[in-house]
């Protein structure tokens, strides 16, 4: 069961990556996908009123289609911005807010926070269910935590030594003397 499980977590973060997760689109992000279909509706408006070649309007037409699916994925803002004219789309501050927007939504979660998240989760969901399957999912969780932890540590140290100390094996080890006792322990649990 033990195995099972570590090899199904294990697979997911191998299928999904850590590049895959995403924060929730802050309201930044709500407010700049729909300024972009307020401005993809106006340029294709300008388009047509202003006679542009067939090209130019089939282009704004789609591009005012497509902004309707980024508006759908994020979701409406509780606070619309002042939009109604091309004079207020292109506003300083909707400037600023596409450029907050673009910095948030390169944002990623840490992973090792996401799997300890994952493994508290977890450990919950074990502790309610109770008996001796819930017992022994609670301590193969807070091991399998531990672990992860020791992981972690261990490449810290192994990127330090990389990053600073490139030919010295004194120097690896050197970056390594930081780690505790459990995490010592258990990296030679895992070499045996």
């Amino acid at each position: 069961m033990k195995k099972m499980l570590l090899a199904i977590l294990g697979f997911c973060f191998l299928l999904g990556g850590c590049d895959s997760m995403r924060f929730a689109p802050t309201e930044a992000q709500k407010q700049n996908a729909w300024l972009h279909n307020r401005t993809a509706t106006v340029a294709a408006e300008a388009a047509r009123s202003e006679d542009a070649s067939e090209k130019l309007q089939a282009l704004s037409g789609l591009s005012e289609l497509q902004s309707r699916a980024f508006v759908s994925y994020c979701g409406l803002p509780k606070e619309f911005p002042r939009a109604e004219t091309a004079e207020d789309i292109l506003a300083q501050s909707n400037f600023e807010l596409a450029q907050t927007a673009m910095v948030e939504s390169a944002q990623r979660p840490d992973a090792w926070q996401l799997a300890d998240s994952v493994f508290e989760l977890a450990i919950g969901i074990s502790a309610l269910l109770g008996g001796v399957y819930g017992t022994r999912a609670v301590r193969f969780l807070k091991e399998a935590r531990a672990k992860s932890k020791a992981l972690q540590e261990v490449i810290v140290g192994n990127e330090l030594f990389k990053g600073q100390n490139k030919e010295y094996a004194s120097a690896f080890k050197e970056a390594h003397k930081d780690q505790s006792p459990t995490t010592r322990q258990i990296v030679t649990q895992m070499k045996t």
